[in-house]
């Protein structure tokens, strides 16, 4: 009987040995080791700001390494598939400052560059709101993708970006001369901010042609970029 059981723990001890190397954990932290399509391995940094923009994703290698550890893949997503998950995501969540469906109040101010610009009247432009300031760090993440929403309405004169900065032009001149930021920016904007009593950043606003807040958007989640798309075009529909 003694040895039966002895037999059977043995067994028991093998099938576990066996499944965790066919079956690996898939709690991914900084000691994971993935892989990208092309074979190189990524530093924990890289593949999590990646992860963070939601176009791409990880999945079991069903490889190891040299001392046994499981490896995974880091692989893009199709631009079907990013659609699909940002979709599938919950709407970011909305400014506590700007009720969507209220008129907007809206402010006059000059640009880094001397262009005026006046929001306290509807023209029936769609006007796309940034609050930002250099030293936070998701507003300095989402500066690419922004630039690409941008770009992606070039020639388009019914949609307007904005960027409303804590910063001062000096500093907001220099920061664009290593990081361009394609949005109209808006200098020491403190007073605009205290007017909406803004806490969070980055914020983002999107208008209506009537001058009707359509969206808002506090922080930076990874399918903000995907509803901010998604809510100019809608605006745009509406004309």
């Amino acid at each position: 009987m003694i040895k039966k059981t002895l037999l059977f723990l043995l067994l028991s001890t093998l099938w576990a040995n066996v499944n965790a190397q066919t079956n690996p954990t898939n709690k991914l932290d900084e000691q994971s080791v993935v892989r990208a399509e092309d074979g190189n391995v990524y530093p924990y940094s890289v593949w999590r700001k990646l992860l963070s923009t939601g176009k791409y994703a990880i999945k079991n290698r069903q490889t190891f390494t040299d001392s046994g550890k499981p490896e995974y893949l880091l692989y893009e997503l199709s631009e079907a598939q990013q659609q699909a998950y940002f979709a599938r995501r919950p709407k970011p969540k909305a400014s506590d400052c700007f009720t969507e469906g209220e008129a907007f109040s809206g402010f006059k101010a000059t640009d880094i560059n001397g262009n005026k610009c006046d929001l306290r009247k509807a023209d029936g432009k769609v006007v796309v709101l940034n609050f930002w300031f250099i030293k936070c760090p998701p507003c300095k993440q989402e500066i690419p993708q922004l630039n690409e929403l941008v770009a992606a309405y070039k020639g388009n004169e019914n949609v307007v970006f904005l960027a409303v900065a804590l910063d001062e032009k000096y500093d907001l001149k220099e920061f664009i001369k290593t990081n361009p930021f394609d949005y109209h920016i808006i200098d020491n904007g403190r007073s605009i901010t205290t007017k909406y009593n803004l806490k969070y950043y980055p914020t983002h606003v999107i208008i209506d042609g009537t001058g009707k807040i359509h969206f808002s958007a506090s922080g930076l989640a990874s399918n903000t970029m995907y509803w901010l798309k998604k809510s100019i075009d809608e605006t745009l529909a509406l004309k």
